[in-house]
């Protein structure tokens, strides 16, 4: 009597990796099960839920301890939040990453001269102290050998120069939300960093931006959605979540001219790696 062989063939699932999105907003309306449903139908199966204040810290190491194997979260003072009590908020990192679950990486952090004090001397006095809160926090990164989420907006060199001072590790750098071109992005690249990208890549005018997601390759690739900030074509204009990063995964794979699939796992890894998770 013959016998019959039969083959099963596993067949992996294609999963998607937010790497950067806020999720505060969405827990405050009591719909972030809705969104995080929505993410799992679109195979985001992770994200990095990423922290600018002492409050979201807390709120969303409450979801890291709920979603162990979906939901990881960073600490950091943006930019933005940088105030006269900065140093207080900063000393208490230590404490964040002293006890469980640890943040993933310091982030995010960084300098943000977009948005600045109309009177020029209020103005120099907010920069100074964003450089002294970025320079402080990368000094904690460096002391713990921590990744580090840049927030980078009209401060390009300025940011270039602080991470070099601090003496930072490159390969542990991203600079998320990257809006900058080709020379810039090759000066991340000759550092050992990387840049992130958001669903301002998929808009109409950004061609510079591609060409420097081109030119980065996709060795370092790395993909996020800032939800809920920057909805991505077909969804601009929208609330941006998690889910909506599939639209700006398909958008890259037809830029880089792969498969979604390849993306969806080169960018996956390239996320799981910088994050060691």
């Amino acid at each position: 009597m013959a016998m019959m062989a039969i083959i099963f063939v596993l067949v992996e699932e294609m999963s998607w990796f937010d790497s950067h999105c806020h999720l505060n907003g969405f827990l405050e309306k009591g719909i972030l099960e809705e969104v995080l449903d929505r993410a799992s139908q679109h195979e985001v199966s992770r994200m990095t839920a990423v922290g600018t204040t002492p409050e979201d810290w807390n709120v969303y190491r409450t979801l890291v301890r709920k979603y162990p194997e979906r939901i990881f979260c960073s600490g950091g003072l943006h930019p933005s939040y940088v105030g006269i009590d900065w140093p207080s908020q900063v000393a208490e990192l230590g404490k964040l990453w002293d006890s469980e679950p640890r943040p993933v990486a310091v982030g995010e952090i960084g300098l943000d001269y977009f948005r600045l004090p109309k009177d020029a001397d209020d103005a120099l006095v907010t920069m100074e102290q964003q450089r002294l809160a970025f320079s402080h926090q990368l000094s904690f990164a460096k002391e713990r050998d921590l990744p580090v989420i840049v927030h980078s907006r009209n401060a390009f060199e300025d940011c270039l120069t602080l991470i070099d001072k601090s003496g930072v590790n490159w390969k542990k750098v991203v600079f998320h939300c990257f809006s900058e071109g080709v020379p810039q992005v090759e000066q991340l690249m000759e550092r050992g960093g990387r840049a992130s990208f958001t669903g301002i890549l998929t808009f109409g005018k950004n061609d510079h931006l591609r060409e420097a997601a081109l030119r980065q390759g996709l060795e370092n690739l790395m993909i996020e959605t800032d939800s809920p900030y920057l909805a991505p074509e077909p969804k601009r204009g929208k609330v941006n979540e998690p889910a909506f990063l599939r639209h700006l995964g398909q958008f890259a794979a037809k830029l880089f001219d792969v498969t979604e699939d390849f993306l969806a796992e080169r960018t996956f890894e390239r996320t799981c790696d910088f994050y060691g998770v």
